[in-house]
């Protein structure tokens, strides 16, 4: 394990992230280390909420053609989460809460999976570690939020093993879009 933001390959080996995390904040006499493991749960979804808005007419189309089958169809089992993700600007917004960190007293570490993560299984850890936990505390939450609604990493359903974009559980990143 290397820096404070690390991609992972599929699931995320916790035990050792956690293990190494803990002797970083002992190397740093450090007396606080508040970790946080993001796990794939079970979940039904409805597939409709799925459908993907890039053509408006082919989108309504579908619609209605969902609509139609949905009355005769259960909700669907996700088997895994799939993630994508954008190193480059993933790298430039968590400098950024490491810079808020610092001025702190504090430090944060993460770990992301790429690719597919099976129920169960891990795809984020992030930890806050300082001298003292209140400087910790007082990053925790909002680092954690403002990770899971501005961070660079798509997420997707898979389904039947076929990877389905999670639109109806994304959010859009501030400044994205189409430049007029």
């Amino acid at each position: 394990m290397q820096g404070s933001l690390e991609i992972f390959k599929g699931a995320l080996p916790t035990k050792e992230i956690y293990a190494h995390w803990e002797e970083v904040a002992k190397a740093q006499n450090n007396g606080a280390l508040c970790v946080f493991v993001g796990i794939v749960r079970e979940e039904a979804i409805n597939t409709e909420a799925q459908t993907s808005t890039q053509d408006s007419k082919n989108q309504n189309t579908q619609k209605n053609a969902t609509n139609i089958e949905s009355q005769n169809t259960e909700s669907q089992n996700i088997e895994a989460l799939s993630f994508d993700i954008y190193t480059p600007l993933l790298q430039k917004w968590f400098e950024s809460w490491q810079e808020r960190a610092r001025l702190t007293g504090a430090q944060i570490l993460m770990a992301h999976s790429l690719g597919d993560v099976p129920k169960g299984a891990s795809s984020y850890m992030c930890a806050v570690i300082s001298s003292k936990r209140k400087a910790a505390l007082s990053l925790y939450e909002e680092f954690i939020e403002d990770f899971k609604a501005n961070a660079p990493i798509w997420k997707y359903d898979v389904i039947n093993g076929k990877r389905i974009f999670a639109l109806s559980r994304s959010t859009p990143i501030q400044g994205s879009g189409v430049l007029k």
